[in-house]
């Protein structure tokens, strides 16, 4: 494995793994819309100025996220897929992945257990 960089940023912190982008959110709750907008904006210039092609989410501080958090995960995948990316989400709570369930979500994202098994995905 690679040597790891770390970037912190207030609402994330991005570590890379090689080629891949890993981001973990470092609040407990992603609720507020003004928190959104700025979490989205950072997590689209991975993709367009950093041109980034492979990301992990890290949901493993996460207790709760709203609907608008979830708006911007869906937008997040589609600007990935427009660039040939591929985005991972790992470490999702139970709560939570009920949520992506109920929701059809675990049929759009690629939810896996940790951030090891996300990264391993990446080799198959």
């Amino acid at each position: 494995m690679t040597q790891y960089e770390r970037v912190k940023i207030e609402e994330v912190e991005i570590t890379d793994v090689g080629t891949i982008a890993v981001v973990r959110f470092c609040g407990r709750r992603i609720r507020d819309f003004l928190e959104i907008d700025e979490l989205g904006r950072e997590l689209y210039g991975l993709i367009k100025q950093d041109g980034r092609r492979k990301l992990v989410l890290d949901f493993s501080g996460v207790e709760f996220f709203s609907s608008a958090a979830i708006g911007k995960l869906i937008s997040l995948n589609g600007k990935l897929k427009l660039q040939s990316g591929v985005l991972k989400l790992c470490s999702v709570r139970p709560e939570l992945l009920e949520v992506f369930r109920v929701c059809r979500l675990d049929q759009v994202f690629d939810i896996r257990q940790d951030r090891a098994d996300a990264l391993a995905s990446f080799s198959d």
